[in-house]
């Protein structure tokens, strides 16, 4: 990819930029960027580099992408534990996936960076008290007092340490043998396999063995196919605070070309999309993979811009477009949007958010999903690219390797009365293990159709 000439890590400073913190101590907040600026960057440009060719492949419709994690990282709830069971939930949707559709899978996490989050109001009003609206543990903390939702620049140095563990710890379970296909039985954590969406994943694992098996008996070293031993496992995040993102934004020693170093894959919010704005300038200049958001007030005309702002070389993996229609919506605004982009040329990979266009306040007060509707939105994403003869590339989730009750319905039927019951959420609600792994096997059928 060729950066625009007129294109800086900081020239995004010349346009507006929406949802960006109100920073108290212009002095404090410099110091942080200019500390996050002289540390190693989290990903390396090859890295970045493969993601893109990975992604190109579901492009082309031979592969699919699975971009899932939390909603909103915590740097309270941060724990080797936590980021172990969250990466076992996708590893076993990923070899559901695989094994039941037969195509690869692309893996790609919202973890090790997700700590930013956009608002609907830049404030919140409760008993009678107005306070910033919180931001995410980047920015800011969720406990109501004014102390609290100050936004704090060192936060940024934080997230940026947090960030680096992370990864460190996820490189060490992918590449170091937890990833190892000859123990996708280990991966079935003890709340799944009660369960059946467990019961199915243990079918789905005892034909893998069985596979691993055969192979060796007609004399195929296993050993020696590192494929069936590691995982690529990818990061991501939404680009939002784009001080930090500036910081970490490296030129490739080989190639020339930008890189944001904060995550392999960044995307743009549906809040932050605007042609003339900050974030589609920031990322218009990196040479990361990238996402967009599109929700169900998009035209054809907007996205089509979008995709030539974004990706005017037509390069094939550079530009994901990630649908947050509505299970109501998806099957009547996703239509033209798909023949609108393939007439015009453009090799994106489409992918499905499900989660954040069939998001209400129950009656108990809390922010929830149903599974139902979650389901129901990718079923119609499906049934709209099998109209515009277009590859439905991939899923991106919210969830969580705990055992939440965030979002209703599912197997165990979680009821309005149940979400108090471990309702854990800084944000948005999340799938739990069940759920996803559930969705899984229902993504998997709509594949094999």
């Amino acid at each position: 990819m060729t950066t625009p000439a007129t294109w800086t890590p900081s020239s995004w400073r010349d346009l507006p930029a929406m949802q960006q913190p109100d920073w108290p101590d212009p002095g404090a907040l410099d110091h942080a960027v200019k500390t996050i600026a002289a540390l190693p960057p989290l990903v390396f440009a090859g890295e970045a580099r493969s993601l893109t060719a990975s992604l190109a492949e579901v492009a082309g419709g031979r592969a699919f992408l699975l971009q899932a994690g939390d909603c909103a990282e915590s740097f309270d709830a941060f724990s080797a534990d936590s980021i172990r069971d969250k990466l076992k939930v996708i590893l076993q949707m990923a070899v559901v996936l695989q094994y039941s559709a037969g195509v690869p899978v692309v893996k790609v996490g919202r973890i090790a960076g997700q700590f930013a989050k956009p608002r609907s109001a830049p404030t919140e009003r409760v008993d009678g008290v107005e306070l910033p609206s919180f931001r995410g543990h980047m920015v800011n903390d969720i406990a109501f007092t004014s102390a609290a939702r100050q936004a704090d620049p060192d936060r940024l140095i934080t997230a940026y340490h947090q960030s680096a563990a992370t990864l460190n710890l996820l490189r060490a379970f992918t590449k170091g043998g937890f990833a190892d296909l000859s123990r996708v039985h280990a991966w079935n954590q003890e709340f799944v396999a009660s369960s059946a969406e467990g019961r199915s994943y243990e079918f789905v694992a005892d034909e893998i063995d069985r596979a691993l098996r055969f192979m060796a008996a007609c004399g195929i070293d296993t050993q020696a196919v590192p494929q069936l031993h590691t995982v690529d496992f990818y990061t991501s995040h939404e680009a939002l605070i784009l001080g930090y993102e500036e910081a970490l934004t490296r030129q490739d020693s080989l190639t020339g070309d930008w890189y944001a170093c904060s995550a392999h894959m960044l995307w743009i919010g549906e809040r932050t999309r605007q042609l003339d704005g900050a974030h589609v300038h920031f990322l218009s200049g990196v040479s990361n993979p990238v996402g967009c958001k599109i929700g169900p007030t998009a035209t054809a005309d907007e996205v089509l811009a979008l995709c030539e702002a974004l990706n005017p070389q037509r390069v094939p993996g550079r530009l994901t477009l990630i649908t947050r229609m509505g299970a109501d919506k998806i099957e009547s605004q996703l239509p033209p949007l798909l023949r609108a982009v393939k007439e015009a040329g453009h090799p994106v990979v489409w992918a499905c958010d499900p989660m954040h266009g069939n998001t209400f306040t129950s009656p108990s007060g809390r922010k929830t999903r149903h599974f139902d509707a979650v389901l129901a939105e990718i079923a119609g994403f499906f049934r709209a690219h099998e109209v515009a003869q277009t590859w439905p590339g991939g899923v991106h989730i919210e969830l969580t390797g705990e055992d939440v009750t965030e979002c209703l319905g599912g197997a165990d039927e979680i009821l309005d009365t149940d979400l108090d019951t471990r309702y854990e959420t800084m944000c948005d609600p999340r799938l739990n293990a069940r759920q996803s792994l559930d969705l899984a096997f229902q993504v998997a059928a709509l594949l094999r159709r």
